[in-house]
């Protein structure tokens, strides 16, 4: 079986060469599973791996590592070259600085890369990290990981686990190969009963996956640092006099639709997604005051975030803030973040990868969904409705306190599986 998922992975390599050998990609050795051997965990001490593919997946666990390393070796693993910068931001390879609740030894948190699925990639990688568990965040079902893991009797789980309607529908078109991986899992903790649901219905026994939750609502619920937001606002040279409207995670098409949506004497920043988007997202933005260039002394009203890591402390920023990636032909993003920051929001009709957070930002009154002709007069009242504002962004925070826990949910589930281990 491995050799036939390499087979494949190399003829898709093949074919998307010419798109992939254009990105700029650092750490092929670490993509290829070369990363220096961890140090082993003291004795009686059990290590977990926690997968984490993007910023986003890195962010959702950002309260979960903590709160786990007091009592296990952690090793979170990330994919891509931004959730790689933001796990070390986040973690590193230092001791976690909490005093371990009582446990024997001072919590540590290793991150590293995670590898292709090469098999022998795969091999290599779990050489060096030999963990006693796996956790995959949201839906990373990885054939030659997961059977990997099974050969050498490491339990594999997903936490915070997502099965959009779209992933399901391709991972059914597959369900005679893929399902037998699903079945392997040792538990899904899901984010609510849809997701489950899908799971279920990949094969995972229906006793060994619940709906749990979503983790992102707990680690949305630290505000960045005031100093951090002042100095922020301070180097692009943003009037804190006039309102601001901050648009996150946004895509191509959408950086012309909101200037041209901004009502007049309205500040604009742009956070596209991806960093390839940021020339881009320039060229549409005219005369934008950019974050690489050490921003302005004043006097602009368009600016583009193009760094990474600094959103949050944009949304700090915002008189409202609209939800990128759902203007077009894509699928959303996190609204979660600027609700934890009590921020009255605005999302296109295309957020199916995070409907269940959408809805309930919605029905909360949180929030409101627009389309692209609707957007430049929904920006114009509600600028002019101060009061209104105010509601919605009260409405975020109290829809944010009701749906956390998940992320308690999920560490006693991980621990159980973890410290069951003989």
């Amino acid at each position: 079986m491995p050799l036939i998922f390499d087979f494949a992975y190399l003829m898709l390599a093949l074919v998307t060469a010419p798109w992939w050998l254009r990105k700029k990609r650092a750490g092929w050795s670490e993509r290829f599973g070369k990363i220096a051997s961890l140090p082993q965990p003291p004795a009686g001490r059990k290590r977990l791996l926690i997968h984490a593919v993007s910023v986003g997946e890195v962010n959702a666990v950002r309260a979960l590592i903590p709160r786990l390393a007091r009592d296990l070796d952690v090793v979170l693993a990330a994919t891509t070259d931004t959730g790689l910068k933001r796990a070390q931001e986040l973690f590193g390879s230092t001791p976690a600085g909490e005093s371990g609740g009582g446990a024997e030894h001072a919590p540590v948190i290793h991150v590293v890369r995670y590898p292709l699925d090469a098999s022998w990639a795969v091999r290599r990688f779990l050489d060096a990290v030999s963990p006693d568990c796996a956790a995959l965040v949201e839906l990373e079902v990885w054939p030659n990981f997961i059977a990997e893991c099974q050969r050498r009797g490491i339990p594999v789980a997903v936490i915070n686990g997502r099965l959009s309607a779209r992933s399901f529908r391709n991972y059914r078109r597959g369900r005679w190969l893929m399902g037998r991986f699903f079945r392997k899992l040792a538990f899904v903790a899901a984010q609510d009963e849809a997701c489950a649901e899908r799971f279920r219905a990949m094969g995972v026994s229906p006793d060994r996956c619940i709906a749990a939750g979503n983790m992102k609502w707990d680690s949305a619920g630290t505000p960045p640092a005031p100093e951090q937001v002042e100095a922020l606002a301070k180097q692009l040279g943003i009037d804190r006099s006039r309102p601001l409207i901050v648009a996150g995670s946004t895509a191509p098409g959408e950086h012309e639709l909101l200037h041209e949506a901004a009502p007049r004497g309205a500040q604009l920043l742009c956070a596209p997604r991806k960093p390839e988007w940021f020339d881009q997202a320039a060229q549409a933005l005219p005369g934008c005051i950019r974050r690489s260039r050490n921003g302005s002394s004043g006097g602009g009203d368009r600016f583009l975030l193009d760094s990474i890591g600094e959103l949050r402390q944009a949304y700090a920023l915002a008189d409202i803030v609209v939800i990128g990636r759902s203007f077009g032909d894509l699928f959303g993003s996190d609204p979660m973040e600027p609700a934890a920051l009590g921020k009255p929001m605005l999302i296109g009709p295309a957020h199916a990868d995070f409907r269940q957070a959408v809805d309930a930002l919605r029905d909360a009154g949180a929030l409101l969904v627009v389309d692209r002709e609707q957007l430049a007069s929904t920006l114009a009242d509600l600028l002019a409705d101060g009061p209104r504002r105010a509601m919605m962004g009260q409405r975020a925070l109290a829809c944010v306190a009701a749906n956390r826990g998940a992320t308690d949910r999920n560490a006693r589930m991980l621990l159980d599986l973890v410290l069951a281990r003989s």
